[in-house]
């Protein structure tokens, strides 16, 4: 057998979206004959006992403490950007000038100036760029995307996001960086709503129009650090503001006509990840959770009276996308394949086939866009119209 070109890959980050990519890469090429295959070369973060421990649990060949020396490396062919998002733009401009393909975590930037930049210096460097928005690599996803484009729920209406989340309820609980405005550019509007837009755009279209809202429920916060998944601890026993937002909404009106309604918020009391959508077009509807990400729920007004209703789909069959990479049909899959559904993308764009994949830096632009007029909006008090 001719042995497959080696993608070396470079991750600065190592916490919950490090264990994530980690876990994709390693698992990739078990259930996708691809191209290329990706080599866990070197892992980065900046507390070097914790990357080493790090990189021997997740792995990776090899470790640094400081990005900038991956950008000086040959032995690198990928950037994958996990840190904080203050730190994206530096980290991606820096890997496209330096001729290497990127991976970056959404938000793509702290804002569109900068998502902007992130976009025009990987298309000026030739390199292949993907935003990590892994909800549209659900199999059942994928499936209402086809059945949208097919025309089987006619003309859209209605698109219909929620996105819950209830892990910083309690008072105490630590002002970690993403509550930090200077290191994450929003709170809940980019960490949670960024998905929700990425997926209205992918399934709907374009936003023409945003109507924003957004609200702090708990002022202030003891300082401390992320310690593991969205897990945290106090550092001190000082205290500090809390200048993000605990919730957001939106109304939007599509380029299309459709209209939309986004909520998310870390403060709904029993939702650990609750992330559901709802479409309604003039044939029928489809709702999606990640609760049941395997199932798609479908409408059909042609169906006859009497016997109509949503009926669920369970997205395992070898016709439904990337599902037939992975068990037999009945079998589901897991967030984590969503990862691996992402990486097969980006690595099928590094090997040459069908050119740049999505959601690219481009999508991270526009979907930045879109975050930055809901939040004029939230402080004008008025209607924000979108121009890219």
């Amino acid at each position: 057998m001719t042995a497959k070109k080696k993608v070396r890959i470079g991750m600065v980050g190592y916490k919950f979206m490090g264990k994530a990519h980690s876990h994709a890469y390693r698992d990739l090429p078990f259930f996708f004959d691809t191209d290329v295959e990706p080599v866990l070369q070197t892992l980065v973060g900046r507390d070097q006992n914790a990357v080493r421990l790090a990189a021997e649990k997740l792995g990776w060949l090899s470790y640094e403490t400081d990005w900038r020396r991956l950008m000086e490396r040959d032995d690198i062919d990928v950037i994958d950007i996990g840190t904080p998002n203050v730190s994206h733009a530096e980290i991606g401009i820096a890997a496209a000038k330096a001729g290497k393909h990127v991976l970056c975590e959404k938000p793509l930037a702290m804002n569109a100036l900068q998502a902007k930049e992130m976009w025009k210096a990987a298309e000026q460097a030739g390199v292949i760029h993907m935003i990590c928005h892994n909800y549209r690599f659900v199999p059942a996803v994928q499936w209402a995307k086809k059945l949208i484009q097919e025309g089987v729920l006619g003309d859209i209406y209605h698109f219909r996001a929620q996105y819950l989340q209830d892990w910083i309820m309690n008072p105490e609980f630590p002002l970690v960086w993403r509550m930090r405005k200077e290191v994450t550019g929003s709170g809940t509007l980019g960490d949670l709503m960024a998905h929700s837009i990425d997926l209205a755009r992918f399934l709907v279209g374009e936003i023409r129009e945003v109507s924003g809202l957004l609200e702090t429920f708990i002022k202030t916060r003891p300082v401390g650090e992320m310690s593991g998944g969205l897990e945290a601890a106090a550092i001190g026993g000082s205290a500090a503001e809390v200048d993000v937002d605990d919730a957001a909404a939106a109304l939007a009106r599509f380029e299309n006509g459709a209209v939309g309604v986004f909520e998310a918020t870390r403060f709904a009391k029993g939702n650990r990840n609750g992330n559901c959508i709802e479409i309604n077009g003039s044939k029928g509807s489809i709702r999606w959770a990640m609760g049941q990400m395997n199932t798609l729920e479908l409408y059909l007004e042609n169906d006859p009276l009497g016997i109509q209703g949503f009926r669920s789909i369970t997205c395992t069959e070898g016709v439904h996308p990337y599902a037939g990479a992975y068990w037999p049909a009945g079998h589901p899959i897991g967030y984590e394949h969503t990862f691996i559904n992402l990486m097969h993308e980006f690595m099928r764009g590094i090997s040459g086939n069908g050119g740049n994949p999505s959601p690219s830096f481009e999508d991270g632009y526009r979907n930045q866009v879109v975050l930055e007029a809901i939040e004029q909006s939230a402080t004008a008090g008025a209607k924000v119209a979108i121009t890219y």
